[in-house]
């Protein structure tokens, strides 16, 4: 795969004028092309049988719809990478749309990670628990699963028919006595060998066999052993097999969607409405279904076919999952045997993309459809709610249009230690989880109030961390984007406070040059009631809304969040400060060796205490290291003392 970019265009060239030098010296090899703007963002990636013969094509601009001629116009520059056929560009493009996010693309914004079970291999007691993150060794992998509650449902069910712990390796080694959920019967308690390694090692295989789809087996399996124990007397471990059985059943009942005969696979379904597009999927793995999830697409415009954009969503879906063997669609997508073809390639094995038309299959693609409707139609109910929200926001503070993005900040601190600015945003959409942004304050801690008979006015230090998250804001928003043309600058800011936080936070935008921007602070009512708060605008008097408003609620809501997130912020800061020792402050010393240091000298003041000679004869550290650690805590000490702590 080889990469190449055009020579930066002289400004008077206009996008046509790129394109046609840019011809000049491509290939006409497969590839993937990405259109670039003025400031080098990505307005468009696309792929190519041939990269000549494709871009050729924007030349004709009197054919093109006319989103692409805005493209085209917007073109300031060209990249290309060439790929070795054009399955291999189908995937390279579908990486760069998915990272890239271009404005003239079906991009799926999707930046949830998927849950999966794993099952730990390097301990003699194997652990099953949740996973989300990169795979290691020593392990296997199930999955994925659409959400958490997809996963913990499984999980739960695996602790009744199969008694694996779900422990951690430390809670399991520290256990003297089983805990609740062997009293429950949803653990066999090995951390205290209530269960042998064999048996143990038996309920492991037969787990194992139930997540690879064995189902049927394990339960006629479970249903002789069951038998033979009652025919033997032996009533207690019958009843037990009995409870697994039941489990199984409970597992195969709950599932309202079926597909017989099918091990692994992917239900895919489309639906447009209104000019938006929703594709529910639903996970089939181990003939299981596990769970279903809708996907909202952006930048799919009403004149784009259902078989394009459900082309574009399975090449960026598959783009971090491994894709199943059969994936069942409810249109053709566009390009299917190349896209079958392509995700063939990345899953080392046949991949094949089915439209089915009648049977147990048609009912399951039915079925996602029908969700997917609903799912839209849900979304735009709320949309609706949402645009008559913000209408109401825009008539009470005199806005000239509803805002498309509002922007809430918090501060949260206990006693001036580790503070921390956060703001968050909203809009049409609901809240903008993407666009959250934490500050650590660097700036002097706010000062430790000081008992008095009367309370110190509020302000100074708070001020003084409102000027800073603001000054970062920004003066960032200001150096990127100065001529506020992205979607990043905020219609409204509601700031926590009374007057003088408002007049505060107007001069410190003032003096940024960010004057412009209606800014109201939200004051707590009398005794911190919700529902008297009262509204601070500059050139105003201060307005208080009726107790029922449903503005004031969803006011309420935009503040309760910005404090959430402010007090978890705080919190996950706090939490790493408290691990945090002296020895993170030693130039190389990273997490392996801090830990090798406390495990031989059994604290960090015994590492900051100790001669030279002992951290030299110390396991894994070695002389070099050794004298570096000895002189951070010992400057112009010679070899051999030691400092009184």
């Amino acid at each position: 795969m080889t990469e190449a970019e055009t020579p930066s265009a002289a400004p008077s060239l206009t996008g046509l004028e790129v394109i046609e030098r840019a011809l000049e010296t491509l290939p006409l090899a497969p590839g993937v092309y990405r259109m670039l703007d003025a400031k080098g963002d990505a307005l468009y990636v696309g792929k190519a049988r041939s990269l000549k013969r494709r871009v050729h094509a924007y030349t004709q601009v009197a054919r093109l719809p006319e989103r692409l001629r805005r493209m085209v116009f917007e073109t300031r520059s060209l990249e290309v990478v060439t790929t070795g056929s054009e399955a291999e560009a189908l995937l390279l493009e579908a990486n760069f749309i998915k990272k890239l996010r271009p404005r003239y693309n079906i991009v799926l914004r999707d930046d949830k990670s998927y849950p999966w079970l794993v099952m730990t291999e390097d301990h003699p007691w194997p652990q099953i628990a949740k996973h989300r993150g990169e795979r290691r060794k020593g392990a296997s992998y199930w999955g994925p699963f659409a959400s958490a509650w997809a996963v913990n449902q499984t999980l739960t069910a695996l602790q009744r028919v199969f008694l694996l712990r779900t422990c951690r390796d430390t809670v399991f080694d520290s256990r003297t006595r089983p805990c609740l959920l062997h009293q429950i019967k949803r653990c066999s308690a090995p951390c205290v060998e209530r269960i042998s390694k064999e048996d143990y090692a038996a309920l492991v295989r037969e787990a194992k066999d139930f997540l690879g789809g064995g189902i049927p087996s394990l339960q006629r399996k479970l249903a002789t052993e069951m038998e033979e124990a009652a025919e033997k007397l032996e009533f207690e471990r019958a009843a037990s097999l009995r409870d697994r059985i039941r489990g199984l059943t409970h597992v195969q009942g709950s599932d309202r969607v079926h597909l017989d005969g099918v091990n692994d696979a992917d239900v895919v379904a489309l639906h447009q409405m209104a000019g938006q597009s929703c594709v529910q999927v639903f996970f089939f793995r181990g003939g299981r279904n596990n769970g279903n999830r809708p996907f909202f697409l952006s930048h799919a415009k009403a004149e784009q076919s259902a078989e394009e954009v459900l082309g574009a969503f399975l090449a960026q879906l598959y783009d971090d999952l491994p894709p199943p063997p059969l994936v069942l669609v409810s249109h053709d997508p566009q390009d299917a045997p190349l896209l079958a073809e392509a995700l063939s390639l990345k899953a080392g094995r046949k991949v094949e993309i089915h439209r089915p038309q009648r049977g147990e299959k048609r009912a399951a693609m039915d079925h996602a459809a029908t969700n997917a409707r609903e799912a839209i139609e849900r979304r735009m109910a709320e949309g609706a709610a949402q645009a008559d929200l913000l209408a109401g926001v825009a008539r009470i503070f005199d806005l000239p249009a509803p805002p498309e993005r509002v922007e809430i900040y918090d501060n949260s601190h206990i006693m001036g230690t580790n503070a921390y600015g956060v703001m968050v945003a909203a809009g049409p959409a609901g809240f903008l989880k993407s666009a959250y942004r934490k500050y650590g304050i660097k700036g002097p801690a706010p000062a430790i109030p000081t008992i008095s008979p009367a309370p110190a006015p509020r302000g100074g230090d708070d001020f003084a961390m409102m000027r800073e998250v603001f000054e970062r804001r920004f003066g960032r928003a200001l150096k990127e984007d100065p001529g506020r043309e992205g979607e990043s600058w905020p219609d409204l800011v509601l700031i926590d406070g009374g007057a003088g936080q408002l007049s505060a936070a107007r001069e410190i935008l003032a003096e940024l040059g960010v004057d412009d921007i209606p800014l109201v602070a939200m004051a707590k009512g009398p005794d911190r009631d919700a529902g008297r708060e009262w509204f601070h605008q500059s050139g105003r008097d201060p307005i208080q809304l009726p107790p029922r408003d449903p503005v004031l609620y969803y006011l309420q809501r935009l503040r309760d969040e910005a404090h959430r997130f402010a007090i978890s912020t705080h919190r996950t800061g706090r939490s790493k400060a408290l691990v945090r020792s002296e020895l993170d402050d030693v130039p190389g010393v990273g997490a392996a060796l801090k830990r090798k240091l406390l495990n031989h000298f059994g604290s960090a003041r015994g590492v900051r205490n100790a001669a030279l000679s002992d951290l030299e004869n110390a396991p894994g550290i070695g002389p070099a290291v050794a004298r570096r650690i000895h002189g951070h805590f010992h400057p112009g000490a010679g070899p051999g003392r030691v400092s009184e702590g």
